[in-house]
């Protein structure tokens, strides 16, 4: 019934897979483009749902042209786009300033970290492996493709409505004035 069928509502696996092997380097270098900004959180996840909105059409570009890494490379480019979307939407000139990676993680505590996420690492109960935050940032990240997606299906419905009544509208007009 559909051209092309809607997107899944859960992650397949394959991208699941993907974001837990590129997740840490994406936090580590989204939190390095904004200054260690709490906002890096939004950035990398807001990049990781561009991604999932287009996993098929990488999927296919990878299988089908032969480019191996063209999801790691759509992510690399919605990273600089939103990364460069972020400070533009600053009101106040932004400073970023590269720390040394020995030094870099205790200064996002100093910034307005809470005494719970430093807590959160030394209790056991609260500590996740990486795999299962992993998992869990995919699926958020599918879920807010998935409801953008889903959006988007609106808007366009919501266009064709527009262009058919206009159409009808000036079809009427066109028969009326010949008469």
């Amino acid at each position: 019934m559909y051209l092309v069928p809607p997107m899944d509502d859960e992650p397949p696996p394959a991208y699941v897979a993907f974001v837990s092997a590129h997740l840490d380097d994406l936090r580590r270098e989204t939190s390095r483009l904004v200054g260690g900004d709490p906002e890096a959180e939004h950035i990398y996840m807001d990049v990781l749902a561009d991604v999932a909105v287009h996993w098929r059409r990488l999927s296919w570009r990878r299988r089908l042209l032969g480019r191996p890494h063209a999801e790691r490379d759509y992510l690399q480019h919605r990273l600089t786009v939103r990364t460069k979307q972020w400070r533009e939407d600053q009101v106040y000139e932004v400073d970023v300033r590269v720390l040394p990676e020995h030094r870099y993680a205790p200064a996002l505590y100093r910034r307005g970290g809470s005494i719970a996420l430093r807590k959160a690492a030394v209790l056991p109960d609260t500590h996740r492996s990486g795999r299962v935050t992993a998992t869990a940032d995919a699926g958020i990240a599918w879920c807010q493709a998935y409801r953008r997606q889903q959006w988007h299906a609106v808007g366009r419905r919501i266009a064709f409505g527009i262009l058919l009544l206009a159409t009808l509208i000036q079809s009427m007009s066109m028969l009326s004035a010949d008469y």
